[in-house]
């Protein structure tokens, strides 16, 4: 074989290499993404739970214009991107969702109007 022959060779395992690196670069950010995303869609669920056991009477299972006694039901503490846990005073809950996938964590407050803000990432997100 000739060296200009041996130099395409390596030129091309090189080029499939770099190719290859990239194409796992890719697939692994949108993995991150893609987790960061459902974990921020599934904190949006349980705000609107939230919002709604506050907006509801004591004596029909609410908690009368406070987040106190607010906790997530037990189907939806654990999901395919998180696991959520959420800490209720009276006027504000604290949403922190950990990554199964070992990403980070996600975390966001819910005021007293039922907005879901101040959110908080850390990890790889």
């Amino acid at each position: 074989m000739g060296q200009q022959q041996l130099l395409i060779i390596i030129l091309g395992v090189i080029v499939v290499a770099i190719a290859i690196g990239v194409g796992i670069l890719f697939f692994t950010s949108h993995n991150i993404s893609s987790n960061k995303d459902g974990i921020v869609s599934e904190m949006m669920v349980l705000s609107r739970l939230a919002y709604g056991y506050k907006l509801r009477p004591v004596p029909f299972g609410g908690g009368g214009n406070y987040y106190t006694g607010f906790i997530i039901p037990s189907k939806m503490d654990v999901s395919e991107h998180a696991t959520y846990t959420a800490t209720a005073t009276s006027k504000l809950i604290t949403f922190t969702g950990i990554s199964k996938y070992g990403y980070g964590t996600v975390s966001a407050v819910l005021d007293s109007n039922g907005i879901l803000s101040t959110f908080s990432y850390s990890g790889d997100f």
